[in-house]
Protein backbone atom coordinates (compact mmCIF):
# COMPACT_ATOMS: atom_id res chain seq x y z
CA UNK A 1 0.00 0.00 0.00
CA UNK A 2 1.31 3.52 -0.75
CA UNK A 3 -0.39 6.96 -0.62
CA UNK A 4 0.59 9.17 -4.28
CA UNK A 5 0.06 12.23 -1.53
CA UNK A 6 1.60 12.29 1.70
CA UNK A 7 -0.64 14.01 4.44
CA UNK A 8 0.39 15.94 7.38
CA UNK A 9 -0.15 13.19 9.49
CA UNK A 10 3.50 12.60 8.53
CA UNK A 11 4.99 15.23 9.21
CA UNK A 12 3.46 14.97 13.05
CA UNK A 13 4.83 11.48 12.90
CA UNK A 14 8.25 11.94 11.51
CA UNK A 15 9.35 15.88 12.45
CA UNK A 16 13.15 15.28 11.81
CA UNK A 17 12.20 14.81 7.99
CA UNK A 18 11.90 16.95 5.05
CA UNK A 19 8.40 16.50 3.09
CA UNK A 20 7.89 19.37 1.67
CA UNK A 21 9.51 22.98 1.77
CA UNK A 22 7.47 26.19 2.64
CA UNK A 23 7.84 28.79 -0.07
CA UNK A 24 5.06 31.41 -1.27
CA UNK A 25 7.48 31.04 -4.90
CA UNK A 26 5.50 28.80 -7.56
CA UNK A 27 8.26 26.04 -7.63
CA UNK A 28 8.29 22.64 -7.11
CA UNK A 29 10.84 20.18 -6.57
CA UNK A 30 11.99 17.42 -8.66
CA UNK A 31 13.89 14.31 -7.57
CA UNK A 32 14.79 11.14 -9.01
CA UNK A 33 16.03 7.85 -6.86
CA UNK A 34 18.22 5.00 -7.85
CA UNK A 35 20.45 5.78 -10.16
CA UNK A 36 22.32 7.12 -12.47
CA UNK A 37 21.40 4.45 -15.16
CA UNK A 38 22.51 4.67 -18.75
CA UNK A 39 19.92 5.63 -21.44
CA UNK A 40 17.32 6.14 -18.35
CA UNK A 41 19.27 8.80 -16.35
CA UNK A 42 20.60 10.50 -19.54
CA UNK A 43 17.56 10.37 -21.53
CA UNK A 44 15.69 12.02 -18.04
CA UNK A 45 18.49 14.82 -18.18
CA UNK A 46 18.09 15.46 -21.83
CA UNK A 47 13.59 16.17 -21.09
CA UNK A 48 14.79 18.61 -18.13
CA UNK A 49 17.24 20.61 -20.43
CA UNK A 50 14.02 21.48 -22.24
CA UNK A 51 12.50 23.17 -19.78
CA UNK A 52 15.67 24.55 -18.02
CA UNK A 53 14.14 22.36 -15.27
CA UNK A 54 16.72 21.22 -12.12
CA UNK A 55 16.59 18.36 -9.89
CA UNK A 56 18.01 16.49 -7.06
CA UNK A 57 19.04 12.94 -7.78
CA UNK A 58 19.30 10.37 -4.65
CA UNK A 59 22.03 8.40 -5.98
CA UNK A 60 22.95 4.70 -5.21
CA UNK A 61 26.81 4.72 -4.37
CA UNK A 62 27.10 1.79 -6.61
CA UNK A 63 25.60 3.33 -9.78
CA UNK A 64 27.80 5.93 -9.19
CA UNK A 65 30.95 3.44 -9.21
CA UNK A 66 29.70 1.86 -11.82
CA UNK A 67 28.56 4.88 -14.48
CA UNK A 68 30.76 8.44 -13.25
CA UNK A 69 30.36 9.95 -16.64
CA UNK A 70 26.50 10.10 -16.34
CA UNK A 71 26.64 11.17 -12.53
CA UNK A 72 29.75 14.32 -13.68
CA UNK A 73 27.11 15.17 -16.71
CA UNK A 74 23.97 15.74 -13.96
CA UNK A 75 26.61 18.00 -12.12
CA UNK A 76 27.95 20.08 -14.84
CA UNK A 77 24.42 20.41 -15.55
CA UNK A 78 23.82 21.72 -12.33
CA UNK A 79 21.41 19.35 -10.82
CA UNK A 80 21.83 18.49 -7.30
CA UNK A 81 23.30 14.92 -6.04
CA UNK A 82 22.39 13.10 -2.91
CA UNK A 83 22.79 9.76 -0.90
CA UNK A 84 20.36 6.80 -1.58
CA UNK A 85 22.55 3.88 0.07
CA UNK A 86 25.70 2.25 -1.90
CA UNK A 87 23.13 -0.59 -2.35
CA UNK A 88 19.61 0.65 -2.28
CA UNK A 89 19.27 -1.31 1.01
CA UNK A 90 15.69 -1.85 2.96
CA UNK A 91 16.52 -0.26 6.65
CA UNK A 92 13.86 -2.13 8.02
CA UNK A 93 15.75 -5.27 7.51
CA UNK A 94 19.22 -4.26 7.77
CA UNK A 95 21.34 -4.11 10.78
CA UNK A 96 22.56 -0.29 11.86
CA UNK A 97 26.10 -0.84 11.58
CA UNK A 98 25.59 -2.54 8.26
CA UNK A 99 23.33 0.06 6.87
CA UNK A 100 25.69 3.66 8.48
CA UNK A 101 28.68 1.70 6.69
CA UNK A 102 26.31 1.37 3.35
CA UNK A 103 25.52 5.52 3.45
CA UNK A 104 28.93 5.96 4.25
CA UNK A 105 30.54 4.49 1.35
CA UNK A 106 28.13 6.34 -0.60
CA UNK A 107 29.05 9.33 0.87
CA UNK A 108 32.32 9.09 -0.68
CA UNK A 109 31.26 8.78 -4.19
CA UNK A 110 29.28 11.95 -3.51
CA UNK A 111 30.94 15.41 -4.78
CA UNK A 112 29.16 17.93 -3.15
CA UNK A 113 30.08 22.21 -3.51
CA UNK A 114 31.53 24.13 -0.31
CA UNK A 115 29.36 23.84 2.80
CA UNK A 116 26.68 21.41 0.96
CA UNK A 117 24.78 19.44 3.38
CA UNK A 118 24.89 15.96 2.28
CA UNK A 119 21.17 14.97 1.89
CA UNK A 120 19.79 11.43 2.04
CA UNK A 121 16.91 9.71 1.17
CA UNK A 122 15.93 6.09 2.23
CA UNK A 123 15.32 3.25 -0.57
CA UNK A 124 11.58 2.20 0.05
CA UNK A 125 10.74 5.17 2.36
CA UNK A 126 11.74 2.61 5.32
CA UNK A 127 14.39 3.54 8.07
CA UNK A 128 14.33 2.88 11.80
CA UNK A 129 14.58 5.53 14.27
CA UNK A 130 17.93 4.40 15.67
CA UNK A 131 19.11 4.60 11.76
CA UNK A 132 17.00 8.26 11.57
CA UNK A 133 18.77 8.85 14.93
CA UNK A 134 22.36 8.21 14.06
CA UNK A 135 22.16 9.58 10.50
CA UNK A 136 20.73 12.76 12.04
CA UNK A 137 24.07 12.74 14.47
CA UNK A 138 26.17 12.44 10.68
CA UNK A 139 24.89 15.42 9.77
CA UNK A 140 22.94 13.65 6.95
CA UNK A 141 19.51 15.59 6.21
CA UNK A 142 16.49 13.11 6.09
CA UNK A 143 14.65 13.74 2.51
CA UNK A 144 11.18 12.21 2.12
CA UNK A 145 8.37 13.47 -0.02
CA UNK A 146 5.01 14.78 -0.27
CA UNK A 147 4.23 13.38 -3.65
CA UNK A 148 4.57 9.51 -4.67
CA UNK A 149 4.60 9.41 -8.83
CA UNK A 150 4.11 5.76 -8.14
CA UNK A 151 6.27 4.96 -11.30
CA UNK A 152 7.57 2.30 -10.00
CA UNK A 153 4.66 0.05 -9.47
CA UNK A 154 2.95 -2.16 -11.84
CA UNK A 155 -0.45 -1.72 -10.73
CA UNK A 156 -0.71 2.17 -11.31
CA UNK A 157 -1.37 2.83 -15.50
CA UNK A 158 1.26 5.58 -16.97
CA UNK A 159 -1.90 7.86 -17.38
CA UNK A 160 -3.15 7.23 -13.60
CA UNK A 161 0.63 8.17 -12.52
CA UNK A 162 0.59 11.57 -14.71
CA UNK A 163 -3.19 11.93 -13.15
CA UNK A 164 -2.53 11.94 -9.89
CA UNK A 165 1.11 13.60 -9.71
CA UNK A 166 0.00 16.37 -11.55
CA UNK A 167 -3.36 16.61 -9.00
CA UNK A 168 -1.59 16.60 -6.07
CA UNK A 169 1.71 18.94 -6.54
CA UNK A 170 1.63 22.58 -5.26
CA UNK A 171 3.95 24.93 -4.73
CA UNK A 172 6.88 23.92 -2.56
CA UNK A 173 6.27 19.65 -3.28
CA UNK A 174 8.70 17.40 -3.36
CA UNK A 175 7.87 14.94 -5.83
CA UNK A 176 9.68 11.44 -6.43
CA UNK A 177 10.60 9.60 -9.75
CA UNK A 178 12.60 6.67 -10.72
CA UNK A 179 15.66 6.89 -13.10
CA UNK A 180 15.68 3.49 -13.35
CA UNK A 181 15.21 0.49 -16.09
CA UNK A 182 11.97 -0.53 -14.48
CA UNK A 183 10.14 2.90 -14.63
CA UNK A 184 11.65 4.21 -18.22
CA UNK A 185 8.39 3.03 -20.23
CA UNK A 186 5.85 4.46 -17.96
CA UNK A 187 8.67 7.89 -17.62
CA UNK A 188 8.60 7.78 -21.21
CA UNK A 189 4.86 8.93 -21.09
CA UNK A 190 4.52 11.05 -17.36
CA UNK A 191 7.62 13.15 -17.30
CA UNK A 192 7.33 14.99 -20.90
CA UNK A 193 3.84 15.72 -19.74
CA UNK A 194 4.21 16.48 -16.23
CA UNK A 195 6.72 19.45 -17.04
CA UNK A 196 5.12 20.63 -19.74
CA UNK A 197 2.02 21.16 -17.83
CA UNK A 198 3.70 23.17 -14.85
CA UNK A 199 5.57 25.08 -17.12
CA UNK A 200 2.70 26.62 -19.13
CA UNK A 201 1.75 27.22 -15.10
CA UNK A 202 4.44 29.39 -14.75
CA UNK A 203 6.49 26.66 -12.10
CA UNK A 204 10.15 26.52 -11.94
CA UNK A 205 11.76 23.35 -11.18
CA UNK A 206 14.82 23.45 -8.57
CA UNK A 207 16.74 21.38 -6.69
CA UNK A 208 16.20 21.49 -2.72
CA UNK A 209 17.90 23.81 -1.10
CA UNK A 210 20.25 23.50 2.06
Amino acid sequence: MFFFYYPWIFRLLFPNRVWRKKTERKVIYLTFDDGPIPKVTEWVLDELKNYDAKATFFCVGDNIRKYPSIYERLLSENHRSANHTFNHLNGSSTTLDKYLQNVEECSKYLKLVKDEKVLFRPPYGRLTFRQAKELRKRNYEIIMWEVLSADFSPKVSAEKCLQKSIKYTRSGSIIVFHDSLKTIEKLNYVLPQYLAHFHRQGYSFEVLPN
